[in-house]
């Protein structure tokens, strides 16, 4: 009898609400706070820089479904539903007794998770009569996914792109460019906070923290214009679980239930996507459920910052966030998941963290890259960089389960391809890529800026 690999949902099953876990939350995240008084935001306060809706959706901590529009689940009806699949042949490679999952977000036209939250906050933009967005991106999957909704609603986008990135994968801003977003390198002369973090050091390689701040001037000083995020953010992280939501229907499609659930960790937004769907079964019936954000160890703020009030940019244009953070000056190596250098964790996520609700993992470049290129022998698949490190994670634990002999299911988000992110691997390959060390006097010396509260 063959074994079914993929699980794909038909349209008329696709959900057409996403998850709101605040509401489920037992400490709901501490709210945004203005940095001068140090005051609780209102989401009329944060639209003069977002749009409404989504500044709503940031705050929203009593509903606990919210209807995707019908316009945007037109957009997601291009690529969604995205397959689940079940990895025989890593499992098989790993000889071990757990069963492998992973929803497959690299189908997408953009080849990534990120289309999701892009398509909805483009949409609301255009509701609102909003002419121009801005945004930053790393390693640039959310910026072509930005450039690309943006088109499709008529909307006119400016990407800023961490400069270290930009030069390790111009392939993105080409096809960002394609889309006809204009791309600037961060940090860059083009703004005042550009200007100053280049005459601070003029060698600067950029951050999604210095990007952030560029992005945000430029939305602040550009009429009808608003600023979208790909990730950290709450509004973020529930257009995401459509992902999740998605990956309950398939899991009993394929007879099982995750043991662990296990996603990538920069910000927040995949991790999010898959885990907070699941995470109400933990929080309202008590279901057993391990779930682990694989962070890079070179910009560990789940497994070794603090939880304090901070700016989600270096210059100090966002509100105040509770997060645990390496502070917002933090410089990251430059390691080639350019989507998991920032300095800072989601509100939500921080607040379930402190309560014990999940744990973080901190994986070493050079490991990531191991389990990248075993995964794609395997499975076919040459994973982004991002998502290698939530491979890497569930090879630890499949590995456990060898070990122990317990017959986990473990489950994680394959958020998005590699396949523009190949001189990443040439260098790996060819022996030139290394691990990278934080010490502890380098983080107490950028929390040292975290503001007072």
């Amino acid at each position: 009898m063959s074994k079914q690999k993929r699980f794909i949902l038909p349209e008329s099953e696709i959900p057409t609400q996403w998850y709101n876990i605040q509401a489920d939350m037992v400490n709901k995240p501490l709210p945004p706070l203005n940095p001068s008084t140090k005051e609780p935001l209102k989401a009329e306060d944060l639209a003069h820089i977002f749009n409404l809706e989504c500044s709503k959706q940031e705050l929203d901590q009593e509903n606990r479904w919210i209807d995707i529009p019908e316009e945007v689940l037109d957009q997601y009806k291009y690529y969604r539903s995205t397959p689940l699949v079940r990895a025989y042949s890593l499992e098989k490679a790993l000889d071990t007794p757990a069963h492998i999952y992973f929803k497959n977000e690299s189908v997408n036209p953009l080849g990534s998770h990120k289309l999701n939250s892009a398509i909805a906050q483009c949409y609301y933009c255009k509701q609102e009569g909003t002419t121009n967005v801005t945004t930053e991106t790393g390693a640039g999957q959310w910026g072509a996914a930005l450039s690309y909704a943006a088109k499709v609603f008529g909307l006119e986008a400016a990407v800023y792109q961490v400069k270290i990135s930009l030069q390790q994968k111009p392939y993105r801003a080409s096809i960002m460019r394609t889309f006809g977003a204009t791309v600037e390198g961060s940090p860059s002369m083009s703004t005042r906070a550009g200007k100053d973090i280049i005459t601070r050091d003029p060698n600067h390689q950029g951050s999604l923290g210095t990007a952030i701040s560029e992005a945000i001037e430029l939305a602040m000083n550009t009429p009808n214009c608003k600023y979208t995020l790909g990730s950290v953010l709450n509004h973020v992280g529930l257009h995401q679980t459509i992902i999740g939501l998605e990956a309950e229907k398939q899991m009993e499609m394929a007879g099982e239930f995750p043991d662990q659930v296990i996603g990538c960790f920069g910000g927040g937004s995949n991790f999010s996507g898959i885990a907070f769907p699941f995470m109400r079964h933990k929080i309202i019936d008590g279901k057993n459920i391990d779930f682990i954000a694989a962070e890079p160890s070179s910009c560990p703020k789940l497994t070794r910052g603090k939880f304090e009030y901070d700016y989600g940019d270096e210059a100090g244009y966002t509100p105040l966030l509770p997060m645990y953070t390496l502070g917002h000056g933090f410089k990251p190596a430059n390691i080639h998941a350019g989507g998991l250098r920032y300095h800072g964790a989601g509100t939500i996520i921080s607040q379930l963290l402190k309560d014990n609700l999940m744990r973080a993992v901190d994986i070493p470049q050079l490991e990531s890259f191991d389990a990248g290129l075993l995964f794609a022998r395997t499975e076919g698949i040459v994973p982004a960089p991002e998502s290698c490190h939530a491979i890497a994670s569930t090879i630890r634990e499949a590995k456990k389960c060898k070990e122990t002999g317990e017959k986990k299911v473990i489950l994680f988000n394959l958020s998005g391809h590699g396949l523009l992110d190949m001189t990443a691997y040439e260098s790996y390959l060819n022996g030139d890529l290394r691990n990278y060390t934080v010490s502890d006097e380098d983080i107490a010396s950028s929390l040292k800026d975290v503001p007072t509260v």
